[in-house]
């Protein structure tokens, strides 16, 4: 009896994939970074920067975006 783990290509880097589920986007393109640049008046580097402090709960991050869109 064959287990579905057997049926997996081994491919060269696979012992590195992120445990957490996620996997890396192409480019580091990540899209709560392109969600906050299309969404709000931040560019994708301040959208990083505010992902990087806050984490990735879009409706803080869109609070957040706008009180500094208020500020500046």
């Amino acid at each position: 009896m064959t287990q579905a783990k057997d049926n997996i290509p081994h491919r060269p880097g696979a012992a590195q994939a992120p445990s957490s589920g996620k996997l890396p986007v192409k480019g580091g393109d990540d899209p709560d970074v392109r969600f906050l640049a299309e969404n709000t008046d931040l560019s994708p580097k301040q959208a990083r920067e505010l992902i990087r402090e806050h984490g990735h709960d879009r409706a803080k991050l869109l609070e957040i975006a706008r009180t500094m869109k208020a500020e500046g």
